[in-house]
């Protein structure tokens, strides 16, 4: 297969996915476009696929594919001289979350076998249609129920899935994730811009990515309701009736144990030494020193995705506001997949 006609074929892909956000969205509904069709069906399928976090993934992606960023990606690898079907059992989390490996795999001179998850059954099935369109046929890649004939596996799941496939793949060259999730580090002098930003990293995808955010570090001193007052833009998040009903069962379950917790009648703050929060809930803890919080971070490394905070105070974090926006060369679970696949 040609690489060069596949990334021709990425680059033609984010350009139809620009032309089409660019388009005005019409007074009733989006316009009948197939992109537009493939958008409204995700959500019908899947409630937490809403229209706006679907075009933000989108967004994201049509950002990433350019010529410029694919040559400068694909620069640190060799293409493997022998083409293997490599499975892929992938995560529906969030809009789009499985496609870098699927472009991964291609680029790297393999042919994708795709198990997908029952939570995003639409949209990557229609943007690898048109990927091979646009790369001429030069792109190979099989839809399957059950994965029976492949030479490596990359499988995303739960901790619990994960030993499952651990065991049942243990004969193979595999990559298994397991669950992830990330922190944020305030030094306390934030501005109310970078507090903003911030909010995006919580609530985008209603936080159900393992780049959300879900534990945060303030000074002993931070006053909570500067928090709170960041995360107004997003208060109509409450009004998503999935998003609505973790709320409501989270609180009443604190009011139940008499725990204490600030609520802003959207998302809850709770004073909790436990890396994962439920879905509504961020988990915050203060520090006297910044070595509490590194120390924390060292020890929790393995279920760290990434950390949000301003580079000059966390070594090694990513700036607010963009825990959602990874680069072509930042893999889930911190592990180099192209490299994986430079080798099996």
């Amino acid at each position: 297969m040609s690489r060069e006609k596949q990334v021709l074929g990425l680059i033609k892909l984010s350009d139809y996915i620009k032309a089409y956000l660019a388009k005005e969205i019409l007074p009733f509904g989006e316009e009948n476009s197939e992109l537009g069709l493939i958008i409204k069906k995700s959500e019908i399928e899947n409630p937490w696929f809403t229209i706006e976090n679907q075009r933000y993934a989108l967004q994201q992606w049509a950002e990433l594919l350019t010529k410029e960023n694919l040559d400068q990606w694909l620069s640190n690898y060799q293409v493997s001289k022998t083409s293997k079907r490599v499975g892929l059992i992938l995560a529906g989390n969030i809009p789009l979350v499985s496609l870098h490996d699927v472009i991964s795999v291609v680029l790297s001179n393999h042919i994708p076998v795709i198990k997908m998850s029952s939570k995003d059954k639409s949209m990557l099935p229609f943007l690898l249609k048109k990927w091979k369109e646009f790369s001429e046929d030069a792109i190979e890649f099989d839809f399957v129920e059950r994965l029976v004939d492949f030479d490596a596996v990359i499988a995303t799941g739960s901790n619990n899935t994960a030993r499952y496939l651990e065991f049942y793949f243990k004969n193979h060259l595999s990559i298994i994730r397991k669950n992830r999730t990330s922190v944020a580090v305030l030094k306390g002098d934030e501005t109310e811009a970078e507090l903003k930003l911030l909010a995006n990293d919580i609530f985008r995808y209603f936080g159900l990515g393992c780049r959300n955010v879900t534990r945060v570090f303030i000074p002993e001193d931070y006053v909570i309701d500067r928090l709170f007052e960041s995360f107004i833009d997003f208060q109509e998040i409450i009004n998503h009736n999935k998003y609505a009903n973790n709320y409501d069962y989270n609180r009443a379950v604190f009011l139940l144990n008499q725990d204490q917790f600030w609520d802003n009648n959207f998302v809850m703050l709770k004073e909790d030494q436990q890396l994962f929060s439920p879905l509504s809930v961020i988990n915050f803890s203060r520090y006297s020193s910044i070595d509490e919080a590194e120390n924390f971070l060292a020890e929790n490394e393995k279920d760290i995705q990434c950390v949000v905070s301003n580079n000059d105070f966390v070594k090694g974090s990513v700036a607010f506001g963009e825990a959602q926006n990874p680069s072509l060369s930042t893999y889930a679970d911190n592990v180099d997949t192209m490299k994986f696949l430079e080798i099996i």
